[in-house]
């Protein structure tokens, strides 16, 4: 039955992003338009796990996270598109709604599902330390620096900024592939406890055509994850300007949207004792989020018009300085326990209520 519903999930969630594309829906459109969204993101996270089972870590979770976000920048770009001035914060706001979703949301809670069942929970810490000063520097660089610049008026880069910024952060995030693929994979693989071996060493891996299978719904439901997200982002901007909230409330939502199959399967991860693989979902999906999203915005923006605002303001400052800090303390010993899960969800909950009420 699980295979079934897995199966025809992100078929059913295409076949409505197809039919309702392009056109101006109801309310019960877009209720229905939501529980397709749903329905393929629980898809998209099994077919993901499917995937992972068959390559190994960390190519599975590097799969899901290249995948997510490539999508992730179409929906950020098609936005942006003919949206002029409105959107011109877009790109900033859910980027760094990722970072934090990422780095304190999905690390909070997979710490927390981890540590209630083993009280600790453990990890490499250099794979994970250096996966994190690949996010630190990715976000200042991109999300920062803008702020600072004085080439141009307000938080934005100059033409020859925006295009080292996105140079730059090819250049890390290739770096960071390799090194998590090749050079140094074993700092990416769960840490196995003393006298135990995970579940999945005994689980025989799907075969040939049952990952081919998945790959392609995998794909096909994150098309229709993101797709639908478009199509009900025009209620989530409807209801953000009727309510008086900050336009940035828009870019958190279609985050944490885009970001749930990641979440769940980060989750997941943790209750089976593999904090690594959880970690390496947060902060891949955190690097490739980056260093993904702002080379394809600076090259669309030679045909998008309006401006291009990445710098940010003082309080989403001070909540990155605190994220990379707090995460430093968190990764460094290699072993973390409740209380640092606690910690980063307490930053997450207050980025949500500062981006509603600023």
């Amino acid at each position: 039955m699980t295979r079934q519903w897995t199966t025809w999930g992100p078929v059913v969630a295409a076949l409505a992003l197809g039919v309702a594309w392009g056109r101006d829906l109801p309310a019960f459109a877009v209720a229905l338009i939501a529980v397709c969204l749903i329905a393929a993101v629980l898809a998209a996270v099994h077919h993901a796990e499917v995937v992972a089972h068959r390559v190994g870590e960390p190519y599975g979770s590097l799969v899901l996270a290249v995948a997510v976000t490539v999508i992730e920048v179409g929906l950020i770009v098609t936005l942006m598109a003919g949206g002029g001035e409105k959107t011109s914060t877009y790109a900033r706001d859910t980027v760094f709604a990722a970072v934090m979703i990422t780095c304190n949301g999905i690390v909070g809670l997979s710490l927390l599902v981890g540590t209630l069942r083993t009280r600790v929970a453990a990890f490499n810490a250099e794979g994970s330390g250096g996966a994190l000063a690949t996010v630190c520097t990715l976000a200042v660089m991109t999300l920062v620096l803008p702020t600072f610049t004085t080439s141009e008026p307000g938080p934005e880069f100059s033409t020859a900024q925006l295009a080292f910024a996105a140079v730059a952060s090819l250049c890390l995030y290739g770096l960071f592939v390799a090194v998590q693929t090749i050079r140094h994979r074993d700092y990416f693989l769960p840490v196995p406890r003393p006298g135990e071996e995970s579940a999945d060493d005994h689980a025989d891996p799907p075969g040939k055509r049952e990952t081919q299978a998945s790959l392609g719904l995998l794909v096909l439901a994150l098309v229709a994850v993101v797709g639908n997200a478009k199509l009900v982002s025009p209620t989530i901007e409807d209801g953000v300007e009727s309510a008086g909230l900050p336009n940035a409330v828009v870019g958190v939502v279609i985050a944490l949207m885009v970001l749930a199959p990641e979440t769940l399967a980060a989750v997941r991860a943790a209750r089976r004792d593999r904090m690594q693989t959880s970690l390496n979902l947060a902060y891949g999906s955190a690097i490739a989020s980056i260093g993904l999203t702002i080379p394809a915005i600076a090259l669309a923006s030679i045909w998008l018009s309006g401006p291009l605002v990445l710098g940010l303001g003082p309080v989403h400052m001070v909540l990155l300085v605190l994220t990379g800090v707090v995460s430093a303390l968190t990764v460094v010993p290699g072993r973390a326990t409740l209380l640092q899960g606690g910690v980063h969800l307490v930053i997450f909950a207050a980025f949500v209520f500062l981006s509603f009420s600023p």
